[in-house]
């Protein structure tokens, strides 16, 4: 034996090869030009004054000197901590009446708690205000105390955080061992007892993703501090009043990097910790078996009744909201305040332009966010630029949509960008919404092709079946499930959406969630109720229409299998 190392076999690139290399570029391209170079610019935008001379850190030491900002940035984090932990003891108790229980009507209770996602973050602030405020028909629950401010804050924010929250612990509860619990039943453990040394050791993942992922959502959150935060100043608040009535961009960009910075940490965090996660199901478990059980079927059906409850009164007032004639004053009914244009020269045509980001986001964000999956997925070789792509895929769940529509401003703004046509146009804030919600579909994309066997490839690739045609005639149709997921996801999310495009629209494509902020602002509570009203009317009719197309869709391929 001659005693050299064997080489590895080097198989030559082939003209499929290339083509899906390429297309790995130009997604990459996409995300840098629309993630890490907008990032940059407010990275640096943040060391320069006025003028753009370079300063340093004077941004970054004006902003500790003042009291206003370091308040609150305090504020931010209290509202934030506190909002996590009773979403989260909430939305515990409400997983698991779904899913480690008996009672009647769970399939009802889990539409329900998915309902406040139908709905911009501004719609639960509104209800509350009807509710809860000034004038508000049961304002006297809080006993003397303002709902404008942290308790106002909080309750919004628990109601737009909790169906997240219901989804990761669901999702967390759903999977165990039976052996554990008949363990603990020989040891004889009461129900309290295997609940702290079973249930909750078993989900601490998912209590821990849980709570970064509430927290930095609360945290970075605009809606519901910008209607119902009264003087209470938060983050989220103090960066749109520094570029928006103070035009310090500098200042802007330093708070933006504030808010940046928590999330990034709790995206990082959770990363850290998925390598000490160890898989509780394993090939030797046993499925759960869950018995009915009066007691705690019926505790469990009460919590869950009081929670949708609360939920249905809480959209239910806001649709009361918007159909009085002139609030507190005339509580007569009407379908006045629907009449957007005697709130707006713009009328029906802001509602118009969401649809129209909606449905050009959901397209051409279905489209990017699969193809750019299917290639980390199935490009050979390059393991280097597909690390990159699924970096940068991953990181846009880490920045909040202010920065990044901060990020937009001072890149696509500038007079040096070739890009700088697109600034204020309708392309800006499709690319803008794509980014933003870019994380989730990518999940969801490589989550269904990483269900289709690769040998399909190997055997595509020895007929020589070009890329396009496997993509075609085999990985689109396994996974129109998942494309149209991902579609309604978009369409949703952009739909309700405010944080993402608050400094990227312009006067031609003002936007019905952004009418809702500045409504509210001028003290037209009914008509940005009756906004908010009809942005989840659209958002439910959707998402309904997407359940139907998967039930057919999921009917002809059972009847095409039984052939």
């Amino acid at each position: 034996m001659s005693g050299k190392t064997p080489q590895a076999i080097r198989i030559p690139a082939t003209r499929d090869d290339r083509a899906m290399r390429t297309m790995l570029l130009c997604v990459a391209a996409v995300l840098f030009i629309a993630l890490i170079a907008p990032l940059y610019a407010l990275l640096s935008r943040s060391t320069r004054d006025s003028d753009g001379v370079f300063i340093g850190l004077t941004n970054f030491q004006r902003f500790l000197g003042d009291s206003t900002l370091a308040l609150a940035a305090w504020n931010s984090f209290f509202i934030a901590f506190l909002s996590t932990a009773i979403t989260i003891l909430l939305a515990l108790g409400f997983a698991y009446g779904l899913t480690r229980s008996r009672m009647p009507g769970r399939p009802l209770f889990r539409s329900f708690a998915m309902i406040p996602l139908l709905a911009p973050s501004l719609l639960p602030a509104i209800a509350l205000v009807f509710l809860l405020g000034e004038k508000g028909l049961a304002r006297g629950i809080l006993m003397g105390n303002s709902v404008y401010g942290p308790i106002g804050i909080v309750i919004g924010e628990v109601i737009f955080s909790f169906p997240q929250a219901v989804l990761i612990l669901s999702t967390s509860l759903a999977m165990a061992d039976q052996r554990l619990y008949d363990a603990a039943l020989t040891l004889r453990a009461g129900p309290f007892k295997t609940f702290t040394t079973v249930t909750l050791p078993g989900i601490r993942y998912g209590l821990i993703s849980t709570a970064l992922a509430i927290f930095v959502k609360v945290f970075t959150d605009f809606g519901v501090p910008a209607v119902i935060g009264g003087s209470y100043p938060v983050l989220a608040t103090e960066i749109y009043k520094q570029v928006v009535a103070q035009f310090d961009f500098g200042m802007g960009a330093v708070v933006g990097i504030f808010l940046l910075i928590p999330a990034v940490l709790a995206f990082a965090l959770q990363r850290f910790l998925q390598r000490f996660e160890v898989a509780t199901v394993t090939a030797q478990s046993v499925p759960l078996d869950i018995r009915p059980q009066k007691t705690r079927d019926l505790a469990c059906l009460a919590f869950c009744l009081l929670i949708a409850a609360c939920l249905l009164v809480i959209i239910g007032f806001a649709v009361f909201g918007s159909l009085v004639t002139y609030w507190p004053y005339n509580l007569g009914l009407t379908l006045k305040n629907y009449r957007f244009g005697e709130a707006s020269t713009a009328g029906w045509s802001l509602y118009v332009n969401s649809l129209t980001l909606a449905f050009l986001t959901a397209t051409f964000g279905t489209a990017l966010t699969f193809i750019g999956a299917w290639l980390i997925e199935r490009t050979r070789g390059w393991d280097g630029a597909k690390a990159l792509l699924q970096l940068m895929a991953t990181l846009p769940v880490a920045v909040p949509g202010l920065v990044l529509g901060l990020s937009y401003i001072f890149f696509f703004n500038s007079p040096a960008n070739p890009l700088h046509f697109a600034y204020g146009t309708m392309a800006i804030l499709v690319l803008s919404s794509i980014i933003h919600f870019y994380t989730v579909p990518h999940i969801i994309a490589t989550a269904a092709l990483k269900q289709l066997d690769r040998d399909l490839d190997v055997v595509a690739t020895s007929l020589k079946v070009p890329f396009y045609v496997m993509l075609r005639r085999v990985t689109l149709p396994f996974c129109m499930p998942a494309i149209i997921d991902i579609w309604g996801y978009l369409f949703v999310n952009t739909m309700t959406t405010v944080s993402a495009v608050i400094f990227l629209y312009s006067a031609n494509t003002l936007l019905a969630s952004i009418a809702i902020v500045q409504w509210n602002d001028s003290g037209r509570m009914t008509e940005a109720a009756a906004m908010s009203v009809s942005i989840f009317a659209t958002s439910a009719l959707v998402m309904g229409a997407k359940t139907l197309l998967m039930r057919r869709y999921f009917s002809r391929s059972q009847a095409w299998r039984r052939r």
